[in-house]
């Protein structure tokens, strides 16, 4: 792993850090908007800026490109609910085919594999797990 990429991790770990602490603040702009920056900077030092760019504008994924970037712009705009709403949505579009690889990659896990074993929340999880498909 190079430099750059140790880098995206801990920019990309701050960015959720400053957003959980914002949205735990009540909405506090100042700490959203530093959140979104540092998330960005982040996944871009980890995938590359080509790469960044290709995932995030495909014409499949523009939607939630345009929610995740739109809702970044009203939290810097000094609208943080609104936009954070508009984030979300963009998030879960732009980054929603990942939920159901993690939650695989979760059950395998020791602690939390035998909690996501339980009757209750298989049968939740596995309706993600059923859509997940590996790009193999």
């Amino acid at each position: 792993m190079d430099d750059y990429r140790k880098i995206g991790i801990g920019l990309t770990c701050a960015g959720v850090l400053f957003l959980t602490l914002g949205l735990l603040l009540f909405f506090d702009k100042g700490l959203l908007a530093m959140g979104n920056i540092l998330f960005l900077a982040g996944v871009m030092l980890i995938i590359g800026t080509r790469k960044t760019f290709r995932f995030f504008f495909q014409r499949r994924k523009m939607k939630g490109t345009t929610c995740f970037l739109g809702g970044i712009a009203l939290v810097l705009l000094g609208w943080p609910v609104i936009g954070m709403g508009i984030e979300g949505f963009g998030f879960l579009n732009l980054f929603g085919d990942f939920f159901p690889i993690a939650v695989g990659f979760l059950r395998n896990m020791p602690i939390i594999g035998n909690i996501l074993s339980l009757p209750v929340v298989r049968s939740l999880t596995d309706r993600f797990v059923q859509k997940a498909r590996l790009p193999v």
